[in-house]
């Protein structure tokens, strides 16, 4: 939780509302392996992180609600009771998703006024839009006493993605942000979305995040592509999701799909098996392994899942080509965003300033670099924690 974020978005909302205001703080995450998986409900790596939305949220007692994001200085106004997507909506369609989906579960949801702020870098795949979706969800349950568990939070969260943002996530963001843990990482089943907790102690190592600053148009189309691919080829399988496929299995169908969409497959199949050998090495404490990991996933995201991009591809070879780096991934969706890797602590201002020079000189732009702490989930602030 960020306090100078937090006063922020609770000093504008007093300065534009006379009411008191709830105020929420719902983190971003990052996911130390297991990408793509969560909608073939597989298993991902994902934890909470130390940066997300901060919202401040009232009751409105008007026939108008009021939502301000101050990152981009745009207000809204609407009516709850007439709620559909906007065309290039952005950050209004996740919150009215929200809205909508709530009414669709037969919770009267009023007007209200919110303020909100983040600190996560956009595009970067830290999942600003799974924060910021249940930053309101949460809120908004609180706020009209709506009764929702958080597994049926999550759950409203993710359909307004799919139904007013046209993105077809998985689960695995919205559950890292609502349910993340200090100083950990969560091991998480996106069948049966529960997770084991594991407390992250990499010793001499940390993580460092590397943002591409490329986002790429093609990102959520080609997201929901591969999201049809290993729905085809599940359903040839008569599978429910390629969670249940093995190698053997998608070798016997080789001949009716193209390559293209059978490296996808076996990508997911490898992937899902990566992030039981990563649990693994956690407990035995086996660095080495863990970084070796990384790499792997890596390979498989850009050689057979195509989601990679020029940029991530840079970033990672020259993570291969430092002692001091164990292991390096993009991380998110793709084409741009983040690498995450894992550096020696004594060495991170050296790499940071090493890579940072290469990235320049290849590419004509900076990369950003950051280091993240694992934090709580979604939360309500209380004022003396402010």
């Amino acid at each position: 939780m960020n306090k100078k974020l937090v006063k922020k978005v609770k000093r504008s909302f007093k300065e534009q509302f006379i009411t008191k205001p709830l105020v929420v703080f719902s983190p971003g995450r990052i996911n130390l392996i297991g990408e793509h998986t969560d909608y073939n409900d597989g298993f991902a790596f994902p934890a909470a992180i130390n940066k997300g939305i901060a919202l401040s949220i009232s009751k409105s007692y008007t026939k108008i609600s009021t939502a301000c994001a101050l990152n981009k200085n745009e207000i809204y106004n609407f009516n709850t009771e007439i709620i559909k997507p906007l065309k290039d909506g952005g950050w209004r369609n996740y919150m009215l998703g929200v809205v909508a989906q709530l009414q669709l579960l037969g919770k009267q949801v009023g007007n209200f006024n919110a303020v909100f702020a983040g600190n996560i870098p956009g595009g970067a795949g830290m999942s600003s839009s799974a924060a910021l979706e249940n930053s309101f969800v949460f809120g908004l349950n609180e706020l009209f006493n709506l009764g929702l568990t958080k597994h049926e939070m999550i759950l409203v969260s993710q359909k307004a993605e799919h139904n007013f943002a046209g993105v077809k996530c998985g689960i695995m963001d919205q559950y890292a942000s609502m349910f993340g843990l200090k100083k950990s990482a969560l091991l998480l089943d996106c069948r049966t979305i529960e997770s084991q907790p594991y407390k992250i102690d990499f010793k001499d190592y940390k993580w460092m995040l590397i943002n591409t600053n490329v986002k790429h148009d093609l990102s959520e189309s080609e997201y929901n592509d591969r999201r049809q691919v290993c729905e085809r080829v599940s359903g040839l399988l008569h599978l429910n999701a390629l969670r249940d496929a093995s190698k053997e299995d998608i070798d016997r169908i080789k001949s009716n799909i193209s390559d293209g969409d059978y490296q996808k497959a076996l990508y997911v199949i490898n992937e899902n098996h990566r992030v039981k050998q990563f649990s693994e090495a956690i407990k035995n404490g086996d660095i080495e392994a863990l970084g070796n990991l990384l790499y792997q996933s890596h390979e498989g995201l850009s050689t057979k899942y195509k989601v990679s991009c020029k940029e991530l591809d840079f970033l990672v070879d020259r993570a291969k080509e430092n002692p001091n780096v164990l292991g390096s991934r993009m991380m998110g969706g793709g084409f741009g965003g983040c690498t995450i890797n894992l550096v020696k602590k004594d060495a991170f201002k050296t790499f940071k300033k090493e890579v940072s020079k290469k990235f320049k000189a290849a590419f004509e732009y900076d990369c950003s670099v950051y280091s993240v702490k694992l934090s709580r989930g979604t939360q309500i602030i209380k004022n003396k924690k402010i």
